[in-house]
Order: structure tokens, then C-alpha cells, then sequence
């Protein structure tokens, strides 16, 4: 299962890097936000309290031992997490998890809708080039799409929305940037960690990715093929009143600001939201 992961990432063409890469923010004292290359991912758990953490998605590929030493620097050397929760399978989301998994016995959640792309039995739809917002959307296309095969050790999430072993999380369904995405809310202080559900920078731009400007965006374009479904999804999101939102591109957003800036992302979706063109808006 290994070589055939490395093996179809290798050859294919893989973003460049941001100046945020490698670098971390606690957004609160359990949840840390650590930006690996163009993604981000999350290490929920209080390193005080020893209680052991989770691991939501699993960065780019051939960055495991980052992702490893990331963790060993916040929760201890050789400290494994209880598990690692996927809010969907796109190559910069599980791009390491194979190579985690190689050093990692720990079970993989995902969302039902999601297991064919990670089981090995379906790939994504392509990058769309045609949407015509910068460069990296117009080098989409050649980003990986393929699924990826986990085997047994992905588990469907519960349907009733908990997450196993994460007290006091449930998952939510947001669809649209993939049919199963999922955001992670802690009601008790109303945390979001959103996924690409909706993102904190515009991802289709080169500049914009490399710098890491702070800008409210709809999940990324090239590679979101349900606009309807994305729309429902952040306006479920919004619906919830976070108090705080890690995003899986772009840095944290909280309080007012990020009150304000999805508020005026569910009201002027059609202007940021949407792509102007693109082959996947019907």
C-alpha cells in the first residue's frame, strides 16, 4: 500500500510551499493549528494535561517526519495520537497519512461518503482549470485527484455525529468541496476546525497562498465541483456562531472578525463565493 501511494504521488506535480510552512498557532490551549507547505492541519489536546491528542488530516505528501517532529515538540517524543480524523481525502489532506500510519497504529475516521476515495475505488474530479482566478487554479489540473487505499484501517465516523474519543466534538456534514467533507464543533465554546468548508485566504492565488493574506473565501475553486452544497454548508457553519474557526488553508479567525467575515461571505457569496466561470457551477 505504501509504494503505490509514493509511488502515484511522485509523479505527480505538487504545489509550492507558503512562508507560514512549518510554523504553528494555539488557538486555544488544545487545539493547535500547524500549517504544513499549503495546508493546514490540527493537533487537538492540552499538552498540560497529558491527556493525549487527535490529529485532523494529514498534510502534504512526503511530510511525515514534519508532521511527526511537530508533534513530538507539542505532546512529547515518540507520543502517538489516539486517532486521526480526516474532514475529506484530497492529496493535501492525506497526503502524509500512509507514511504517518507506517510509524502510527492508530485508527482513521472519515465520513461514509468519503470511503470510496480513501479505500481505493474512486478518484475526485480534476482541478478546473477554467475558472480563471490565478495561477494555482490554473495549474489545478495537474495536482494529484486520484483516492487513495487505506484498507481496514479507515472507519466510517458514527452517524450519530460523535467522533470516538473526542468528548465533547461532533462532526457536521459540509458537503459541496467534497460529498464527504465534514467540519469538527465543540459546543461548549463553540470551536470550529471548518476543513475547506471555507477558507481564510484565496487559495486560487499564487501570491495570496505564498503570503498567506487573511481573507474570508469559500472553499478552494479549482477543486470544489458542488457549488449548491458549499453555499448550505457555510451557511450551516454560520448558523453556529463560532467563536473561533481553524481553516485548512489561510490562519485562524475569531471573535468579531470571523463573525463579520461570514456574514459577509453567506451575503455576498455569489461575488466571493462562486467562481465567475468554471465548469463545475451547474
Amino acid at each position: 500500500m505504501d509504494k503505490q501511494l509514493d509511488n502515484k504521488f511522485e509523479d505527480s506535480f505538487l504545489p509550492m510551499t507558503s512562508l507560514g510552512s512549518g510554523l504553528g498557532i494555539s488557538v486555544l490551549p488544545d487545539i493547535f493549528c500547524y500549517t504544513n507547505k499549503i495546508v493546514n492541519l490540527c493537533f487537538v489536546g492540552d499538552p498540560e494535561k497529558q491527556e493525549g491528542f487527535f490529529l485532523i488530516d494529514a498534510g502534504m505528501p512526503k511530510n511525515a517526519d514534519e508532521i511527526m517532529e511537530a508533534a513530538a515538540e507539542r505532546y512529547g517524543k515518540g507520543k502517538a495520537p489516539k486517532a486521526i480524523i480526516l474532514t475529506h481525502g484530497h492529496f493535501d489532506h492525506v497526503g502524509s497519512l500512509v507514511e504517518l500510519l507506517d510509524h502510527w497504529n492508530v485508527p482513521v475516521y472519515a465520513h461514509s461518503l468519503e470511503m470510496p476515495y480513501l479505500t481505493g475505488k474512486a478518484n475526485y474530479p480534476p482541478g478546473d482549470s477554467t475558472i480563471d482566478e490565478g495561477l494555482v487554479g490554473e495549474m489545478s489540473p495537474l495536482f494529484p485527484n486520484h483516492g487513495i487505499d487505506l484498507g481496514e484501517k479507515v472507519q466510517a465516523l458514527p452517524e450519530d455525529g460523535s467522533i470516538p474519543g473526542m468528548t465533547g466534538w461532533k462532526w457536521i456534514h459540509t458537503p459541496g468541496h467534497s460529498s464527504g467533507h465534514i467540519s469538527l464543533f465543540r459546543e461548549s465554546d463553540r470551536a470550529l476546525i471548518a476543513g475547506d468548508a471555507f477558507v481564510t485566504v484565496k487559495q486560487e492565488s499564487l501570491y495570496k497562498v505564498l503570503t498567506q493574506k487573511k481573507e474570508i473565501s469559500g472553499p478552494p475553486k479549482y477543486f470544489t465541483p458542488d457549488w449548491r452544497s458549499a453555499y448550505e454548508s457555510v451557511e450551516k457553519l454560520k448558523s453556529l456562531n463560532p467563536s473561533v474557526a481553524a481553516t485548512g488553508h489561510g490562519q485562524p479567525m475569531a471573535g468579531e472578525e470571523l463573525s463579520e467575515a461570514l456574514n459577509y461571505l453567506v451575503n455576498n457569496w455569489s461575488e466571493i463565493g462562486l467562481p465567475e466561470h468554471g465548469k463545475y457551477l451547474d
